[in-house]
């Protein structure tokens, strides 16, 4: 295990799902694909200017191009012909495809690969590196570093007005915290993010780590604080246990990070208290049983005492006049009788005491 690969992935997953969460609230997760992908023809668009990988003006024209991606795409919008999906992959597949030409064309015997800057390539982290204060550091790990920096000092200087845009832009803009410019302030930040993540982790693992840890969290949280600090701590989950799992299976480490953090989601998305699937399962099978069981209270009430009680109300006959097959009934004679509400004697089903009381309860009702 190196210590600066898993430091620069851990670095990048907490910067990425940072900025993801405020994605996330506002419904601006496809955003995060766009910018991720069409910030490469700033990269390219720079390097001509420059003839240097080394430039930082790479970082400031990858940069600038998320910025311009996403004014597109909303200006896209605003004509009202296109709707927001569509925006997104005409102004995403058109700046992409760009990028792809002039590297194909143009820059040919310069190391621009598109297949690492989709996949990343956090082996060779420790290979490429700078000296700060005389000491030797990876060059992505220092880069992803002062990003997350960034983006930890402007959400908490701005964290009230952030907060304010990011779940009611109108009242917002009455209060006078202007909107649009913290929207296109995070939005910058969304573009810095995804270019410091690169040569790193590359595009697919940055789009994983700015949605899914987000996701993941707002299953078990209810304000935007806990909803931050939890998705911080589920991208350092999914980073350190899929790398580990990279080291195991000896598969890439962008692809097992992405992969885990997947599975979390799905693991959350099913398991979450209240909100997962399986528990809103449950509540659904519980309510359907609660209405069959008042269903059968009904019936039983209303046949007490008249002159076919003995067929309507017979254990083995009422199932016929319900409309149930036996098995059904015999799993709602149970239940109903586990929960003190029946009483079945000589092999007919009666209310017991707290079931006449719930029987007139409906009749009030």
């Amino acid at each position: 295990m190196n210590i600066e690969i898993l430091l620069t992935a851990l670095l990048v997953a907490l910067s990425t799902s940072l900025v993801g969460v405020f994605l996330v609230l506002r419904r601006l997760s496809m955003i995060a694909d766009a910018i991720s992908h069409t910030v490469l023809l700033g990269i390219v668009l720079a390097f001509l200017l420059t003839r240097d990988l080394n430039s930082p003006f790479l970082i400031v024209g990858a940069t600038l191009m998320g910025v311009l991606t996403v004014y597109a795409i909303e200006l896209l919008i605003k004509t009202r012909n296109i709707k927001e999906d569509a925006s997104i992959g005409v102004i995403f597949t058109l700046l992409f495809a760009i990028s792809i030409i002039v590297i194909n064309t143009l820059l040919r015997d310069v190391h621009l690969d598109t297949h690492t800057v989709l996949l990343g390539n956090l082996e060779f982290v420790p290979f490429n590196r700078m000296d700060i204060l005389g000491v030797s550091l990876p060059a992505s790990m220092v880069i992803t570093g002062v990003v997350l920096m960034i983006n930890i000092g402007f959400i908490s200087l701005f964290y009230k007005e952030v907060k304010l845009v990011s779940f009611d832009t109108a009242l917002a803009g009455v209060l006078g915290f202007a909107p649009v410019i913290i929207h296109y302030a995070m939005m910058t930040l969304v573009s810095l993010t995804a270019v410091a993540a690169f040569d790193a982790v590359g595009a697919i693992l940055v789009i994983a780590l700015m949605i899914a840890p987000p996701l993941s969290a707002l299953q078990f949280t209810k304000t935007l604080f806990s909803t931050i600090l939890l998705s911080l701590i589920i991208a350092a989950f999914n980073t350190v246990v899929g790398y580990a799992m990279s080291i195991i299976l000896d598969v890439t480490i962008s692809g097992s990070i992405a992969s885990i953090a997947l599975f979390t989601f799905m693991v959350t998305l099913i398991l979450a208290p209240g909100k997962g699937i399986l528990f809103q399962y449950l509540d659904h099978k519980r309510a359907k049983e609660n209405i069959m069981i008042d269903t059968l209270i009904m019936h039983i009430g209303n046949h007490a005492g008249s002159i076919d009680a003995e067929d309507e109300l017979g254990k083995e006959t009422i199932h016929t006049h319900m409309r149930w097959s036996p098995r059904m009934m015999a799993t709602m004679l149970e239940k109903a009788r586990a929960k003190g509400l029946i009483n079945i004697e000589n092999n007919a089903v009666m209310l017991s005491n707290k079931g006449a009381t719930r029987f007139k309860t409906f009749k009030e009702e």
